[in-house]
């Protein structure tokens, strides 16, 4: 039977064997074949893999795992720093910190992970090589190198990063806020959901935040941001975030707990785009064509649970969201159909809202000349104006 099949499987008599050749023999070869197996496995596979192997490791031979810091994976990358501490103690840092400092950017990402396990003090000499690292383009890199920075509670870098969000480079903000969310900065909440209500890659920040405060929690403390940041959740899916996010944000817990209340008109928009969202999931084998197991059991739970609601019933509470100052207006006027409702909008100060009336209307085949001399008047903005001109 082949090696993988049997480190990955379920039988004891199989899996101890191969682990402990692994690391007694150093067997590159059978850890870079299991790395390259790193997509195709689920998480807990790897999981049971990478303790196998820590059982395997011992005070006589954990120094071989050395030999497998060429071959990076962020799914043994904390086994493996850990073996080397709880063994080598203080006594290998600097072997770490050389590799840090001189390695390949593999070598560099399990130095950088070996230092969340290793004492601050002497992790603390090597601050402004990981503040560098930090702010690599190389993943592995900055994740690992954040991950510190954030144990050793290093607010120079986290100013930096704050600094970033009073950028008017909306790319600048983004890469702000990434690091702050891998810092585990809770505190910044608030300003990074005040930037991506003004942003461009308003559903890119929203993508990020559930990894610093899970959805469901940020309901509980701050309800209508929370549900500003599931709009822009669902809006993105899956054209910039895989299907798989429903699991990864628990979207299936955060759906029951809206059906669980009464409606308002925030609550009913957002049912209403995930109604929309999942059935069309459903519909179209495209969609889950390539999902494990887990994404489409929970597609298709949340289908379930949503296809009971009326939709006509949603629609009409989610028109007190339609005024220019609400956060959701161009959420809500998707689901418009009466165009005295959106005409109202077309006096509206926001041009980019102006211009999504007039598409919809367009769309809707309700545009009238009288709809675009209407907007004209309140569009200043050349390219807005060509624009809907054109329509």
């Amino acid at each position: 039977m082949d090696l993988i099949k049997k480190l990955t499987g379920k039988n004891p008599s199989e899996y101890e064997p191969v682990a402990q050749s692994l690391v007694d023999n150093s067997d590159v070869v059978l850890f870079e074949k299991l790395v390259s197996q790193d997509d195709f496995l689920f998480d807990f596979i790897k999981n049971n893999v990478a303790k196998r192997i820590q059982k395997a490791c011992n005070k006589e031979n954990y120094l071989n795992l050395l030999n497998f810091l060429n071959i990076y994976s962020p799914y043994y990358d904390t086994m493996i720093a850990e073996v080397l501490h709880n063994f080598g103690g203080e006594t290998i840092f600097a072997k770490m910190k050389e590799l840090f400092l001189n390695g390949n950017n593999s070598q560099k990402a399990y130095a950088l992970k070996y230092f969340t396990f290793a004492d601050s003090n002497m992790v603390k000499e090597l601050l402004p090589e990981i503040r560098n690292a930090s702010k690599s383009d190389i993943e592995m890199l900055s994740a690992n190198a954040i991950e510190v920075l954030s144990l050793l509670n290093d607010q120079e870098s986290k100013e930096e990063a704050l600094k970033k969000l009073d950028s008017e480079d909306e790319f600048e903000q983004y890469e702000g806020i990434k690091f702050l969310v891998a810092f585990n900065s809770k505190e910044s909440l608030p300003k990074i959901i005040e930037v991506m209500k003004k942003s461009g890659l308003s559903e890119n920040i929203a993508s990020e935040i559930p990894y610093l405060v899970p959805l469901s929690e940020l309901l509980n403390t701050d309800y209508e941001n929370g549900l500003l940041v599931i709009a822009h959740i669902l809006n993105s899916i899956p054209e910039i975030l895989p299907l798989s996010v429903v699991c990864d944000y628990d979207l299936n817990n955060v759906f029951q707990e809206l059906l669980s209340k009464e409606f308002d008109s925030i609550s009913a928009l957002i049912l209403r785009m995930a109604k929309d969202k999942f059935e069309e999931f459903i519909s179209n084998d495209e969609y889950l064509f390539d999902s494990d197991k887990n994404t489409k059991d929970a597609v298709n739970e949340i289908t379930r649970m949503l296809k009971p609601l009326n939709n006509n019933k949603l629609n009409s509470l989610l028109y007190d969201e339609l005024y220019e100052e609400s956060d959701f207006v161009f959420f809500a006027v998707d689901y418009v159909n009466e165009p005295e409702e959106l005409e109202t909008l077309l006096e509206s100060s926001n041009q980019t809202l102006i211009l999504k009336v007039l598409t919809i209307l367009k769309e809707k085949e309700l545009l009238t000349q009288n709809h675009k001399d209407m907007a004209m008047k309140s569009i200043t903005n050349i390219d807005i104006k060509n624009i809907a001109e054109a329509l």
